[in-house]
């Protein structure tokens, strides 16, 4: 009798499975679900997605202590936040561009999050970016000591009308915002790290023209896939095949063939040599 039971238990655990896995093959293959940006999720989708969010950057950001910077950065970080935040994120009195004013979701104002976050969870923000949202990790981007000044900008929003933010937009020098980029003086004397070229072949979107091993995504084929480099006895036809040569045609695709369509996506020196190890280490085979 038990075994009969626990039999009949099996296939009603087994018949709901099918039947979810079905339901949900059916949703997908169907186009119920409209993708559209013109369509927003419903209520319950944003919650729940704003929830993941919120313990995943209280989880990984911590309560840990950060140190702002001198007091004269968060002049500095408005300049970058000018040149790199104001388009998606809008400031007091301004208008976000006109392309973020469609985006889905919508970027936040930061005025609220700067009243709902603390700066270390600002911080891992900027610095590595959301999936999903279109807010990218700026640590490929910025230097640290520039990512720190945007927080600092950013966590005075709340003190700013737009009367002071346009007072303080206005006051010194214009500034070269973002000219450091995310190359670290010594960077030839960094250890290279394949996971991190990984991830720095997604950041400068590799992955929009090549399928690059270990990488989730579309597959494109626009480029040559990047399997089995490492076996190749050229670059870019004629290249030979080095690591330093590799950070060469990664960083100045344009300098070693002219005529390839291969752009200059602005790679520094660290991340093309993390992005080479990977792309020549046995991952990549």
């Amino acid at each position: 009798m038990r075994m009969r039971t626990a039999w009949k238990a099996t296939l009603a655990s087994a018949a709901g499975a099918l039947a979810l896995a079905a339901g949900a093959a059916a949703f997908v293959w169907s186009g119920w679900y409209d993708v559209a940006a013109t369509r927003q999720h419903t209520q319950a989708v944003y919650d729940l997605l704003e929830q993941v969010m919120r313990h995943s950057i209280h989880a990984r950001a911590g309560e840990e202590d950060w140190v702002a910077p001198a007091s004269d950065a968060r002049l500095r970080g408005l300049r970058l936040y000018e040149a790199h935040c104001l388009q998606c994120h809008g400031a007091p009195g301004v208008a976000p561009a006109r392309f973020a004013l469609g985006m889905t979701p919508l970027p936040v104002n930061l005025v609220h999050t700067a009243r709902q976050w603390t700066p270390a969870q600002i911080h891992w923000v900027v610095s590595e970016g959301i999936k999903m949202t279109g807010m990218p990790a700026w640590r490929f981007r910025l230097a640290p000591h520039e990512i720190d000044e945007v927080v600092a900008f950013v966590a005075t929003l709340p003190t700013l009308s737009p009367a002071s933010y346009q007072a303080l937009a206005a006051s010194g020098p214009a500034g070269d915002a973002g000219t450091d980029g995310p190359t670290e003086p010594d960077a030839e004397t960094w250890p290279v790290d394949r996971a991190r070229g990984l991830t720095a072949l997604q950041q400068y979107a590799c992955t929009s023209c090549h399928a690059v091993p270990g990488a989730v995504g579309s597959q494109p084929a626009v480029g040559p896939p990047l399997h089995g480099l490492a076996q190749r006895k050229y670059l870019a036809g004629h290249l030979p095949n080095s690591p330093d040569n590799l950070v060469r045609w990664i960083r100045f695709p344009q300098r070693v063939a002219p005529r390839s369509a291969m752009p200059d996506l602005g790679v520094s020196e660290r991340d093309a040599r993390d992005m080479a190890a990977y792309l020549l280490g046995p991952a990549a085979d």
